[in-house]
């Protein structure tokens, strides 16, 4: 059964969607660092059930987060020893 159109909430386009802004893939970011999920989440501190989902698509990093991953993105090995120096 399929849900009838929601007036406040009208489909997108596929132009539309096309123009959205996109938030950081975070299992691009993951492959190219080289590592597991177990080894991102917890080398930067995501719990691995979030990393899960925003992989799968499930759920979709808030801006605060999109913002974290675009640090890790540009500076993995600055972010990894700052958070380290928390650690010691």
């Amino acid at each position: 059964m399929q849900t009838p159109p929601d007036p406040d909430n009208p489909r997108l386009s596929d132009t539309e969607l096309r123009h959205m802004k996109r938030t950081p893939q975070v299992g691009i970011i993951r492959r190219t660092l080289k590592l597991t999920e177990e080894e991102f989440a917890g080398r930067y501190g995501i719990p691995i059930e979030t990393l899960h989902d925003w992989e799968q698509n499930r759920t979709t990093p808030d801006l605060v987060a999109q913002a974290y991953l675009k640090v890790i993105a540009s500076e993995p090995e600055l972010v990894r020893k700052a958070l380290a120096k928390g650690h010691t």
